[in-house]
């Protein structure tokens, strides 16, 4: 699959259907994460222009039964895996 066939990253971007920051045509693809020069498989939730992600925090839930996130700081890079 060539890269003209894929929508350009968002700068805010998350996989929760129920964000306005999820876009379905951006997440049909593989998307990496690069948070402070290590690869990261577990980002829920991201923002380079702020630089931060949220991931799961354990095996914790909220009250509504989804997990619990907590959010990191620090250099974030999106690509296309």
């Amino acid at each position: 699959m060539s890269d003209t066939t894929r929508p350009p990253l968002p700068d805010h971007l998350s996989v929760d259907p129920r964000s306005p920051h999820f876009h379905r045509e951006v997440c049909e693809h593989a998307i990496g994460i690069r948070f402070n020069g290590k690869e990261r498989q577990d980002v829920e939730e991201y923002c380079v222009s702020e630089g931060w992600i949220k991931v799961p925090a354990g095996r914790t839930l909220d009250r509504k039964g989804r997990p619990l996130l907590i959010k990191l700081k620090g250099a974030v890079e999106a690509y296309y895996a």
